[in-house]
Order: C-alpha cells, then structure tokens, then sequence
C-alpha cells in the first residue's frame, strides 16, 4: 500500500443516497487518505430530484453517470455502481475507493474489495446499516462533514459533549481495552497505537462523534487516564503517552 499521500483512490458516490450539502467535506475528508483519480456519481440525471447535485458536479469535477430506473422498486443505480467498483477493482489501478451510500446493497462489494487487499473508506448518514459499517476499514458519518457549527456556539457544544463522554458506556469500555491492549509493562501506552486498535476494532469511530476534533482532545476530555508528552527519538515532536488512572485519583 502507497502512503495516504500517494495512494490512488475511486470516489464512487450514490446520488439516491447521499446529499449535495456533503461534497466540500467529503473530498476534503477523502484527501486525508489519498488522490481522488477517479470521482464518479450515479442516479438518474433526468430526475428534478437530481439537481441540488447538478449545481456541484462541474465545480468539483465528479462526473455523473446516467442510471435510468428501469422498475418501480427496484434500484438500477446500485447494480451500475457496483459493476463499475468490479470494473476499476480488476483495472488493478487503485489502493482504495470511497464509496458514498448509506445502503447496506453495498456490504458485500466492500468486503470483496478488501479480500483484494485494497482500503475501503465509507461514507454514509447514520442510518446506514451495521453490515455495511463492518464491511469498511473506516467509516465516516457524513453528518460531520457538513459544517453546521456557529464559532460562538463552540463552547457551549464542547461543554455538552464533556458531560456526555461519561454517560457513554461503549465508548469508555472501548477506550479501556485500547489502552490496555497498547500498553507496556508499567501501564503506559502511545497514543498512535492506541488509535490504531481503535480504528480496526470499530470502522466507524471519530472523534468527531462526540464533538472533538482529535483522538487526543477526546482522551483528555474523558478523564479516565493519566497523560504525559515525552520525547521519544522518533520524529521532531513530542508523543502522547497514557495510562489509566487509579480510581479515586
């Protein structure tokens, strides 16, 4: 696999289930782990329903491939979607694709991407269908694409989230197990594994659920570990290094 810089990635977008108001933060998000080389979007461009998308295809260079729907019920747009992922998958051209649907008709197409050894990222609205989630590396809500946040508002939003973090059972059980599973033998762990047995146990973490920007401003947020910087030879910087800490503390 190229690094995330040089990695070659399909951006393949489901117009029936994805909104226009995601495409600036999309791409923004999909240039975190890679260069998108091909973007594509299906539906029916006939449709009035289509044209919030319209306004942005040629600004964002995305080209529009025509589905029309043959049969009430049935979705056309999908199966074009699909053979096109098999088409580009065989091409042997890419590290990874984006796929961009909250349909679960796209579980298995992501599992046999990645049994090609290839990186799926998806995108979809919260609704999306567990199998679907479970099926990609990483799985990116689309509703924190979309910057709805007023600066003035930041901190009253921060300050609700802090209050949530602790009523969050999942989420404290999952830090746990990450620092534990990171650790050494005094207790400590680096931050970058710990986020690293995040990623590959739950697709769809992000900060950015629980209104942090960083793995790191969450952690701290939480309360539940000890946190210390500490030089490591590594790099120019500092690394980031945690430990639970002890109850009553």
């Amino acid at each position: 696999m190229n690094s995330s810089a040089q990695s070659r990635l399909a951006v393949l977008i489901d117009a029936d289930n994805a909104q226009p108001a995601i495409v600036d933060g999309l791409l923004a998000e999909v240039g975190k782990y890679g260069t998108a080389s091909v973007k594509r979007i299906y539906g029916d461009w006939t449709s009035p329903q289509m044209k919030g998308w319209k306004d942005v295809l040629l600004s964002h260079s995305i080209q529009p491939i025509q589905q029309f729907r043959y049969t009430t019920g049935k979705n056309a747009t999908d199966s074009a979607m699909i053979i096109d992922a098999m088409d580009l998958l065989y091409s042997e051209r890419f590290d990874g694709f984006c796929i961009v649907s909250s349909d679960s008709d796209f579980t298995r197409i992501a599992m046999r991407i990645r049994e090609s050894g290839l990186t799926v990222y998806g995108f979809g609205e919260r609704k999306t269908p567990v199998p679907f989630v479970a099926a990609c590396d990483k799985f990116i809500y689309t509703e924190i694409l979309i910057d709805r946040d007023d600066e003035a508002d930041a901190p009253v939003k921060q300050t609700q989230a802090v209050k949530e973090l602790g009523k969050n059972q999942k989420l404290v059980s999952l830090l746990r197990k990450a620092v534990e599973a990171s650790s050494d033998d005094t207790g400590w762990a680096n931050l970058s594994p710990v986020g690293s047995y995040i990623a590959k146990q739950t697709p769809d973490f992000d900060p950015r659920n629980y209104g942090f920007r960083k793995l790191r401003e969450l952690v701290a947020a939480s309360k539940l570990f000890d946190m210390e910087e500490r030089v490591t030879g590594v790099g120019p910087g500092k690394s980031v290094y945690l430990r639970e800490r002890s109850k009553g503390a």
